[in-house]
């Protein structure tokens, strides 16, 4: 009797360490994982996979941030949290962080992205300062339609009015599809229309001149119209004069354009 109650003891501690047991079917005993996915995962610390949106409350202080995070698994992301690293007198740094399981392949419910919420409080009201968060996506409160603030764009919150300034040309060649290394020419411009040739480096790194293809270079010309957004590319070409602008724009003033070279390719 004693050795039977010893083996029942025995086959409890089993159970309880090593999840469910059941028949195979040779009639051996096998055991099942743990239903729990926590009790054996190994979590990591990550920052999320976007930022879409901040609300402040009407504190002005009450912080909530959305952000994408691997789901829609109820356990594909824990411990959701945002916390201000610093403020300056312009800017209030947020960062954001949660947990996920470690590992190069997520879990099949794991596989997509959801929508979570955190938030924090700003040791001050944020007025007129730019939130940024995690050093990538920024939001103001200007021109924001409470409790939203305004996701800024590429040209920051708030961009250099649209004119014949070196910080709209700038923010022109922003708006088109070139390299980052590409080069700014002479700009003809009046305020409404503006037009500027482009060059881009082509070809192997090395210095022109020292070997076939050296200091190569593609030259674009670009024609602008002023919006409310900024400056608009309209249309691009290599020929003298008016030709290329005027063939889908007949508005540009002649007076930018008429007196303007042909492009070539530098080698």
């Amino acid at each position: 009797m004693l050795t039977v109650v010893l083996l029942s003891a025995v086959g409890v501690l089993l159970l309880g360490a090593c999840g469910t047991l059941r028949a195979g079917s040779d009639g051996a005993a096998t055991a099942t994982e743990p239903t729990d996915p926590t009790e054996s995962t190994r979590w990591q610390t990550f920052a999320p996979i976007g930022v879409t949106a901040a609300r402040l409350a009407g504190d002005r202080r009450t912080l909530s941030v959305d952000v994408e995070v691997p789901g829609p698994g109820k356990t594909c992301a824990r411990g959701l949290k945002a916390v201000v690293t610093d403020t300056s007198d312009r800017t209030v740094w947020v960062q954001v962080t949660y947990s996920a399981p470690a590992g190069d392949t997520p879990r099949a419910d794991c596989r997509t992205t959801a929508t979570a919420t955190a938030e924090v409080r700003l040791p001050s009201p944020l007025g007129h300062r730019v939130l940024s968060v995690d050093n990538f996506t920024a939001f103001t409160a200007d021109d924001a339609a409470p409790p939203h603030l305004r996701l800024c764009g590429e040209l920051g919150c708030h961009p250099a009015p649209t004119g014949c300034t070196p910080a709209s040309y700038d923010q022109a060649v922003t708006a088109l599809d070139v390299p980052n290394h590409t080069s700014r020419g002479d700009e003809h411009c009046d305020g409404k229309w503006l037009v500027f040739d482009v060059s881009s480096r082509m070809g192997p790194a090395c210095p022109e001149g020292a070997g076939p293809g050296c200091g190569a270079s593609l030259d674009d010309r670009w024609f602008f119209r002023a919006e409310k957004s900024g400056w608009n590319p309209i249309a691009r070409g290599t020929k003298g004069g008016c030709t290329d602008v005027h063939a889908i724009e007949p508005a540009f003033p002649s007076a930018l354009c008429a007196d303007l070279p042909p492009l070539k390719r530098s080698n």
